[in-house]
Order: C-alpha cells, then structure tokens, then sequence
C-alpha cells in the first residue's frame, strides 16, 4: 500500500463513521484482521472517536461526573490508539525484515507508523475544516477563513504522502531502517504511576 491508498482507506472509515455518527455505535471492521487494511481501518476509527469526544468534553455544561467518565474514555482511546501504530510498526518490520541494510543507511525521525497516525489524523481535519468551510449556517467570512485553512491541510497531506512514501521506498532498498522504542507509558501502568502504586 501507498500513500494514495491510505488516504482513500482514512476518509472511508471517516464517511462510515458519520453515517451514525455516533461515538458509542458499534464497530465492524470490513477487512480479514491478517491484513494492514485492518489496522488502519481499527486505527483511523480509533481515532474519529476521539475527536468526536474531544468535542463533546468541551461542552461548557457539561456535568462533571460525564466528563470524568467522557476522560477515562479518552485515555483508554489513547492507549487503543498508541497499540495500534505499535502493531503497523511490527507490520512493516516484519515485511522488510529481510531487506539488507546499506552501510550508509540513516534512520528516520519517525517509525513509518506514527507518520502514517497524522495522516490518519489530517484526513479528520480536512473532512471537519471542509464541513465549516460549507456550512450554511456560518457567515461567510467563517466559511472563507475555514477554507483558506483547508487549502493549506489539503498540501499539507500531499507533503505527508509524498513523504511518507518516500520513507517506505528507502526502508524496501535498505537506505534507511527501522528502529521502532516501544512507548513506555507510565500513568497507565500500576507498576509505574505512583498515584496507582501507593493504593495498593
């Protein structure tokens, strides 16, 4: 898979998930669980959720026992979200595990996943920017603002792919490798985060 690809991938998942739109309705995942197209299909879901909470714990009303519940949701959604590109990673250092590395071959700053994570989440900034940029109920002003902004997402993605592209290319010739830090998340690990450790 491409860029171009995930791409198409990310904003079906995004049109699936507001023909409810929902946060609480139910998943299905349309691809074998074998497949990378089931990942990102996990991931990017994963991640339209979570903005749709991310906008609803901003209601000024909101009553503080939901936003307790509506925050430990967020932060199970986080930790879903970092597992997932976890997975994508070990995905692509299984398939070029084999590729032989040049003795010039440099690493990137960023494991192909977490490049692929932000443009799970641009494809959710375009498809929201492009819904304020069309909406009727905004004065006309909002909606040129709105889509000044979207112009600059949309190269904004072409840049991403591009590069993202390049980087999968280099790792299949061996110009680059991957080196894919676990995360090491301390305030979900009971072990770790000493407001948990000290109850116990």
């Amino acid at each position: 898979m491409k860029s171009e690809d995930f791409n198409k991938l990310f904003d079906k998942v995004i049109a699936n998930y507001h023909i409810i739109d929902d946060a609480s309705q139910k998943f299905s995942n349309p691809y074998p669980s074998d497949t990378l197209e089931h990942l990102l299909y996990r991931k990017c879901w994963i991640d339209t959720v979570q903005w749709h909470y991310e906008d609803i714990i901003r209601l000024p009303d909101i009553d503080p026992v939901d936003a307790l519940t509506l925050k430990r949701k967020i932060d199970a959604s986080n930790q879903d979200r970092t597992d997932m590109v976890e997975y994508i990673d070990s995905y692509y250092l299984t398939k070029y595990k084999d590729v032989p590395i040049q003795s010039n071959a440099t690493i990137n700053t960023e494991s192909p996943a977490w490049a692929i994570d932000r443009l799970s989440i641009l494809a959710l900034k375009i498809f929201h920017m492009n819904e304020e940029a069309t909406r009727e109920s905004a004065s006309e002003k909002h909606r040129e603002q709105c889509q000044q902004k979207l112009t600059v997402l949309l190269e904004q993605r072409d840049d991403l792919s591009s590069a993202i592209d390049d980087l999968l290319q280099d790792i299949a010739l061996g110009k680059k490798y991957m080196k894919v830090y676990k995360q090491m998340k301390m305030y979900n690990d009971d072990e770790l985060n000493p407001m948990l450790y000290s109850k116990k």
